[in-house]
């Protein structure tokens, strides 16, 4: 081959090469950390179903990745609560994991959930939901639970000095499982969280209309966080094939609870997905309540995400939701997992239109 020949075919090599290092090295400059927009705003996280990265004992530390980011990002995004969708564990009385499924069984599943949330203990109030897989044996077969053992009310004085009202579980016993959280946000609004069972129980939807009804939580700001509500195509989910007997998902909570409601403005969920699929994983919708105001309904989940139902977790995606002073909700996608090293930055938001929005409050 002559040199002329061989300078013909390396050019272009070296010019992909050139313009995939730029590409490369610009995609890294694009990236920016998490912050807020305004130093009046606040902001509140959103945790998907963590079930996955607690099944395997490979995951969990990504799972404590995860709680030790939004620890160290309190001050400089202003975090005041934390909210998590349930799904805490994959199996909630599980002993024989069969390695392909999950290696972990259930004790140590919730030994490391409740481990990678006490990272924020005395640090940021938290609540969390419960999801089907944290009832039962394998998935919500009945409703025993071992919830209130790995998060009772003290784990977190932060949590405990939020809690207004608590209505029984299903064993009877009064927990955060179904709870009122009251507190006030930096622009001086009273806020108040409900927190509901997997599937609420009637006599659990009764309590909540009770509460939200009383008068001194009339004014309040009420936000229902729950686990099975929307599914991917925007709709209230209407049944499901678990075998509880008294149980209410999307459709019969909405109509039950937040339709009669004055003062709901807000609904978290989790519980959907689909291997790897971000799509699949989301839902959102707005409706108006009995006083006509906008209740903005949001699922967010990742756990199939990061190889599907048998990955990583779901590559560590979160949301922070900024309040803003003007009555608004911005709200983006974020990876504390990409964002750990110069190599996966780029890739640590997820900038689509579902995926990063803003709600307007009225």
């Amino acid at each position: 081959m002559t040199l002329q020949i061989f300078r013909r075919c390396l050019r272009p090599a070296l010019f992909l090469w050139a313009m995939l290092h730029a590409l490369s090295i610009n995609a890294q400059q694009k990236y920016t950390p998490p912050a807020l927009s305004a130093a009046d705003s606040w902001s509140m996280i959103l945790v998907p179903d963590p079930q996955t990265y607690n099944k395997f004992s490979r995951n969990q530390p990504l799972f404590e990745l995860m709680t030790q980011w939004i620890a160290e990002s309190i001050d400089s995004l202003k975090i005041k609560l934390v909210l998590c969708t349930g799904d805490l564990v994959e199996q909630n009385e599980f002993i024989n994991p069969d390695g392909k499924v999950g290696n972990q069984p259930s004790k140590r599943q919730w030994e490391a959930v409740a481990r990678a949330f006490s990272h924020l203990d005395a640090r940021v109030p938290y609540i969390a939901a419960t999801g089907n897989h944290d009832y039962g044996y394998k998935s919500a077969e009945i409703r025993i639970t071992r919830y209130n053992e790995y998060f009772p009310v003290d784990k977190n004085f932060l949590t405990q000095k939020m809690l207004r009202e608590v209505t029984l579980n299903g064993q009877g016993i009064p927990t955060m499982e179904n709870a009122a959280f009251e507190f006030t946000s930096p622009h001086g609004k009273k806020m108040l969280v409900l927190n509901l069972e997997f599937a609420p129980r009637d006599t659990v939807l009764t309590w909540a209309a009770e509460v939200v009804n009383q008068p001194k939580y009339k004014e309040h700001f009420v936000i229902v966080l729950t686990h099975s509500y929307l599914n991917a195509q925007n709709e209230h989910i209407v049944s499901e094939k678990y075998l509880l007997k008294d149980r209410n998902y999307g459709a019969a909570i909405f109509d039950k609870l937040i339709k009669p409601s004055k003062n709901i403005r807000m609904v978290f969920g989790g519980h959907i997905g689909a291997p790897d699929d971000p799509k699949a994983h989301l839902a959102f919708r707005t409706d108006l309540n009995a006083a006509g105001k906008k209740v903005h309904q949001m699922v967010f989940n990742a756990q199939a995400l990061g190889g599907g139902w048998f990955g990583n977790g779901g590559d560590g995606w979160l949301r922070i939701l900024e309040f803003t002073a003007n009555n608004t909700v911005k709200v983006k996608t974020f990876s504390p997992l990409f964002a750990i090293s110069p190599t996966t930055r780029q890739f640590a938001w997820r900038t689509a239109d579902y995926d990063q929005f803003e709600i307007k409050l009225d």
